[in-house]
């Protein structure tokens, strides 16, 4: 669980040089991310979950439509403000399972997600233009949500395999990416050989040790291990990226941002430890496939 929280957190920091560093177009970065994800796993493509409709949306929502949100976030965004930022995915998630699937939380789980919403929403508060939001989180918290949505959907589908549903993922993502790509972006290819090795293997990083090998340790894990053992432990990795946007990108650490992740991750904590009957789960998948 180390090293998956390990290779999570260098994923944010390596998104976070490629998009602002080396310039690359996000839409960009994550058509070729899901591109190769998708042509590693497509063995395992079928049997085709159903229904059809629901894994094709499924899969975008939590591969390409949720990470164009956040490559385009993190472009502006610092690596630690989007770690406590996508926390909120959690609470997004417990939320959408009382809407969609008739979960009831109590006050200690209501006390969770107001922790972790007050925390997120002072991290994303930008003093420096007075009680501005900044835009580069707003879109982060767009990608918590995507993916959210698409957690509590996955709970509908059923029989699906983690590489199965990486190349779901994969398959959802690279087609309405690359469009998107090619209507909005300019300069793709022209930056992507300015950056040379750096980027191929930043980018074989993404979709080959973060997409499929990170997130096969981890399913692994889940299915080994109780729910509340490894709950817990996924909070190394929000932890793990602040102290390396830290060291590595020069984030800045102010009081705000301490006291905003503190109340975020207590919050995270509470509503982990929390026993949830329709998604015993829920509180593992909402940071899935950072």
């Amino acid at each position: 669980m180390l090293l998956v929280c390990l290779t999570w957190a260098a994923h944010t920091i390596v998104s976070k040089i490629v998009v602002s560093g080396m310039e690359i177009p996000p839409l960009f970065y994550a058509a070729v991310r899901y591109g190769i994800v998708a042509i590693i796993a497509l063995p395992w493509l079928l049997p085709t979950p159903r229904p059809r409709w629901r894994i094709l949306l499924v899969g975008f929502l939590m591969g390409g439509g949720g990470f164009a949100l956040f490559f385009l976030g993190i472009k502006t965004a610092s690596p630690s403000s989007a770690a406590i930022v996508g926390q909120l995915g959690l609470p997004i998630t417990t939320l959408l399972s009382v809407a969609m699937l008739g979960e009831t939380i109590h006050w200690k789980r209501g006390l969770g997600i107001v922790l972790t919403f007050l925390g997120g929403l002072l991290v994303m508060w930008n003093p420096g233009n007075g009680f501005s939001i900044s835009g580069g989180l707003v879109l982060i918290l767009g990608s918590a949500f995507a993916g959210s949505l698409a957690a509590v959907m996955m709970k509908q589908i059923h029989g699906v395999r983690p590489l199965q549903f990486q190349a779901w993922i994969g398959l959802t993502s690279v087609v309405p990416l690359s469009f998107l790509s090619a209507g909005l972006e300019a300069g793709q290819l022209t930056q992507a050989l300015q950056a040379g090795w750096p980027f191929v293997m930043a980018v074989l990083f993404s979709a080959l040790i973060v997409s499929l090998l990170g997130h096969t340790i981890y399913y692994g894990l889940i299915r080994k291990y109780p729910a509340n053992l490894i709950a817990p432990l996924i909070v190394m990795s929000p932890l793990m990226t602040v102290a390396m946007g830290i060291v590595v990108t020069g984030d800045r650490f102010d009081l705000r941002m301490i006291l905003g992740t503190t109340l975020a991750l207590c919050g995270v904590l509470i509503i982990t430890l929390r026993r949830n009957h329709v998604m015993p789960l829920a509180a593992l998948v909402w940071d899935r496939f950072r």
